[in-house]
C-alpha cells in the first residue's frame, strides 16, 4: 500500500494535548511526485489549535523521487557495484503559527528524509521495514519529550 494515512491520524501523546485526532482531506501536492493532505478537523482536547487554513497551513505530505533509481550493473571483473544511487523520500508535516501577538503566521515544518540504497527494496525489504518501523516507532514513543524539548531548548 501506498502513503494513505486513514482518517483521522491518532496523534502520538503529547503533555497539554488529550486523545489528540486529526481528520484529514486529500489535498493539492505541490508537485506531481507527491501525496499532500490538510487537517481539517482535530479531535480530543487541543484547546487553540488551528486546522488548515491558508494563512496557517496544517499540512502532511509525501514525496517520491522524480525519477526512481534502480541498481547498476556490477563491474564484470570485480563484482563490485560503484556509486549505488540513492532513491530519496520525504516526509514533511506544515504547521501554521504564530510566533508573537500582532504577528503573521509562519511556516513551522518536521521534514524526515528517507534515503534507500537503489536495490536494497528488492535485496532487503525486510531491513528497510525494520528501519521505517524503528524510526517512526521512536519518534511516536518520544513525542512528548521531543515537544518539551522544541519548547524548552533542553535536550
Amino acid at each position: 500500500m501506498s502513503f494513505a494515512p486513514s482518517s483521522p491520524v491518532t496523534g502520538a501523546a503529547v503533555t497539554g494535548l488529550t486523545s489528540p485526532t486529526y481528520s484529514l482531506t486529500t489535498d493539492v501536492a505541490p508537485s506531481l511526485n507527491g501525496k499532500q493532505y490538510a487537517i481539517t478537523a482535530v479531535g480530543g482536547t487541543q484547546t487553540g489549535v488551528d486546522v488548515n487554513t491558508v494563512s496557517k497551513p496544517f499540512t502532511l505530505s509525501f514525496f517520491r523521487p522524480m525519477n526512481l533509481r534502480v541498481l547498476p550493473q556490477a563491474n564484470p571483473v570485480t563484482g563490485i557495484i560503484k556509486n549505488v544511487p540513492m532513491n530519496t523520500y520525504k516526509l514533511i508535516t506544515r504547521k501554521g503559527v504564530q510566533p508573537a501577538a500582532n504577528q503573521n503566521a509562519m511556516v513551522a515544518r518536521i521534514t524526515t528524509i528517507i534515503e534507500i540504497p537503489a536495490g536494497s527494496d528488492t535485496y532487503e525489504p525486510e531491513d528497510l521495514r525494520a528501519l521505517v518501523s524503528s524510526h517512526f516507532g521512536a519518534g511516536f514513543a518520544s513525542a512528548s519529550g521531543i515537544a518539551d524539548t522544541i519548547l524548552s531548548g533542553v535536550l
